[in-house]
């Protein structure tokens, strides 16, 4: 059945039949006719944002929640250009995002009206794929059209840029469109002579290791992994991109690998002679220095992105797939193999768990008597439990977050990690909350990323989304500072915020009608956190006022090797040239 609508109102009716629930977005004047029929529809909630940035991180927290795809809206010029940092984010972690915007009318396009920008030519290279719309009649296929890009695949973002014209004029909509991607052919089942090889090598190696990335999780494929990983008995990482994808609390888990992973994990990849490398692309965190990364490994790589597969490491076994049926071909593969070949992995595991027990994360307390930010976070973690959402901006804290909470269910950390994109976290955990409202969601923010974007807490406070915000306030940027301590000789440039004393982070809560709190000792800290735990009808803020020079360790230097990764300040690199 058709009928004749606006443009604005097929493209409303073309969300709702996507089935897609909540919009986060700013309304302006070329946007502006689809604003109209928003008003009007029952299936589509939008949430007014303060500023387009946090519209589309928003997207990107709901996105990571649950599963499905995001979507946020803005104006056209300025609106549009606010949503690149976003954008960008999600091209990086592959997050399934639509971005709608508006633009200039058709016969202004190229004029340089008043609010025009070329988004898609902005955003070509940080899309999977962008649209600019050039009739009415277009709208309901496009929309369908940047779904499913968006969701199959490698997911991540797309872009429909709308002219205000298309949006007035009269259509007749139709739903469901026929879909027009011929170019468009992602390939899911992996090839299974490549299958058979890779169980073969897995079989016969002797200190195998499974390197599992983020694409573990897109694929949804944690039950799937924990059972290759327990016939297979292989130690296993996970990614600052798939913590939660496998149990911290599980016996074969080392942790996360890079230049702030455990040294177990960091070590093993170095000394393996096979990486099953499941869904992740050897971000250059993760490897150092390149040339010098498992130098004596086979690879394995899993990937559902071809362009992916041996981009930085070369693979002896590719393997083009999505990673839920690559894993589950894989089992039943070295099923088979295990008939005939398993290597004896006991002296592999002898030297992961001296590693593991030599070298276990940890931290001191401070010596002048300040609250150890590692602490709060674990406390955060123990309190709130293994249900919870955390959401963390970007720098110490991200990955003190990342090391000291206990992850055990997937879909619990969500971060940015390929843009390293502060000013992430609170928008990421509104949007968090607006998808899963049931779980408790924490933004563990800096002080620094926090006053990025914090403004999105009075878009909590008036739609009703009680997120708990853990300010780890230690007065710095303090990552960079970190930098400038172990690089610079200590020459503080342009690091220090001062925001222990402003802006007063309890006042600036209680003005965007959520509640403040304040905590500046070890002995307040779970009365603190479970104070904020009680409360469950409006946003909470705790300026946790933490020690200034706590660092994040172990730590591989950029551009070095992970042989040279440290286990503390002032100390030799953990493992000398001669070690096995």
């Amino acid at each position: 059945m058709s009928e004749s609508l606006t443009g604005a109102q097929s493209l409303v009716r073309s969300l709702e039949s996507v089935g897609a629930e909540v919009v986060f977005g700013i309304p302006g004047g070329a946007i502006l006719p689809a604003y109209d029929p928003i008003f009007d529809s029952k299936a589509l909630r939008h949430i007014l944002v303060r500023h387009e940035q946090g519209a589309g991180h928003a997207a990107e927290g709901y996105a990571q929640a649950t599963g499905k795809v995001g979507v946020c809206m803005a104006t056209s010029g300025p609106g549009a250009t606010n949503l690149v940092t976003p954008i960008a984010d999600a091209y990086m972690d592959s997050v399934p995002m639509v971005a709608i915007t508006g633009q200039v009318p058709s016969a202004s396009i190229g004029t340089d009206a008043f609010q025009e920008a070329d988004i898609c030519g902005i955003t070509m290279p940080i899309t999977k794929h962008n649209f600019l719309v050039q009739s009415a009649d277009d709208i309901p296929r496009t929309i369908a059209e940047a779904f499913h890009i968006a969701a199959t695949g490698r997911p991540g973002p797309v872009l429909v840029d709308l002219p205000k014209d298309i949006l007035q004029n009269q259509t007749t909509f139709a739903w469901p469109p026929t879909l027009d991607l011929a170019g468009y052919h992602p390939t899911t089942r992996p090839h299974a002579k490549q299958i058979r090889e890779a169980a073969r090598l897995i079989a016969e190696a002797q200190r195998p290791v499974l390197y599992v990335g983020g694409g573990v999780l897109k694929a949804r494929a944690a039950a799937e992994l924990r059972v290759l990983a327990e016939l297979t008995g292989i130690p296993v990482v996970t990614t600052l991109m798939a913590r939660g994808a496998f149990p911290d609390s599980h016996q074969q888990h080392l942790g996360m690998p890079g230049m702030h992973g455990t040294v177990a994990a960091v070590t093993a990849l170095q000394k393996s002679d096979l990486l099953i490398c499941l869904g992740a692309r050897f971000d250059d965190r993760v490897t150092g220095k390149l040339s010098s990364f498992a130098p004596g490994a086979k690879v394995i790589h899993a990937d559902i992105d071809p362009a992916e597969i041996s981009k930085n490491r070369t693979a002896d076994v590719p393997i083009v797939g999505d990673c839920r049926e690559t894993i589950a071909d894989l089992i039943v593969a070295v099923q088979e193999a295990f008939a005939t070949t398993r290597a004896d992995l006991t002296g592999w595991w002898k030297q992961v768990d001296g590693w593991r027990d030599t070298y276990p994360l940890g931290y001191e307390e401070p010596h002048d008597g300040s609250l150890a930010p590692q602490y709060v976070i674990e406390r955060i973690g123990r309190i709130a439990g293994p249900d919870a959402l955390y959401v963390s901006g970007v720098g110490q804290h991200q990955m003190w977050a990342s090391q000291f909470i206990s992850y055990e269910n997937p879909y619990t950390w969500l971060n940015s990690g390929g843009a390293g994109t502060m000013g992430y976290a609170v928008p990421a955990a509104m949007g968090a909350k607006v998808g899963r409202p049931e779980a408790t969601v924490w933004a563990i923010d800096g002080d620094g990323c926090f006053q990025m974007t914090n403004q999105e807490l009075v878009t909590c406070a008036i739609e009703g989304i009680p997120i708990k915000v853990a300010i780890i306030n230690n007065g710095n940027l303090g990552m960079v500072r970190q930098w400038q301590t172990l690089f610079y000789n200590s020459r503080y440039s342009n690091t220090g915020l001062d925001s222990r004393r402003v802006p007063d982070f309890v006042k600036l809560a209680d003005a965007m009608g959520c509640i403040g709190l304040r905590c500046e000792t070890k002995g307040d800290v779970d009365a603190t956190i479970e104070k904020a735990m009680a409360v469950d009808d409006m946003p909470v803020v705790i300026d946790f006022v933490v020690g200034e020079d706590a660092m994040v360790w172990p730590m591989v230097p950029a551009g070095t090797s992970n042989d040279e990764i440290l286990a503390a300040r002032d100390t030799r690199p953990v493992w000398g040239e001669d070690d096995v």
